[in-house]
């Protein structure tokens, strides 16, 4: 699996928003001058955000882009769904591709694993708040490890 920088870059723009609760609108210029991207890429992954009710919008000299509700409230999963359009793509579901290069996907005993991947990832992803990615690096690494250790079994 691998993201594309639509998810990362989104990611880096809703943490830079997170962690500025006190800015009532935070501009696109601003967050691409700091972070160092593209001003039109940015816009179309906040405009993807807004569309997916991530963030808000607001026209004119005061407006910009703010957080359409509490970081506590908003996924990684949600956001990687809105940038990627999945978590994670089962490919050799037949609604999954138009051209399936396995003519024995009925058969394959891989599939169950793929569909568990999914199921594990959108768990692990739905977990993960917002709120969680804003903190300090060694705050979400003991979370992700508290997270991981629910989900792990006993051998």
């Amino acid at each position: 699996m691998r993201f594309t920088t639509r998810t990362e870059y989104g990611l880096v723009c809703l943490v830079y928003m997170a962690r500025h609760p006190e800015a009532a609108w935070i501009t696109i210029r601003e967050i691409a001058e700091k972070e160092h991207y593209p001003v039109a890429y940015t816009e179309k992954i906040l405009q993807s955000l807004k569309h997916a009710n991530l963030v808000a919008s607001h026209h004119g000299s005061q407006g910009g882009y703010v957080l359409a509700r509490d970081p506590s409230r908003i996924t990684l999963k949600e956001i990687v769904e809105a940038l990627e359009g999945g978590t994670f793509e089962v490919f050799c579901e037949p609604e999954a591709r138009e051209e399936i290069v396995c003519t024995h996907f009925c058969m394959c005993g891989v599939k169950p694993i793929w569909r568990m991947t999914k199921e594990l990832l959108d768990k692990f992803f739905s977990s993960i708040t917002l709120e969680m990615l804003a903190g300090k690096e060694k705050q979400v690494e003991d979370r992700l490890q508290e997270l991981v250790g629910s989900i792990k079994q006993p051998a």
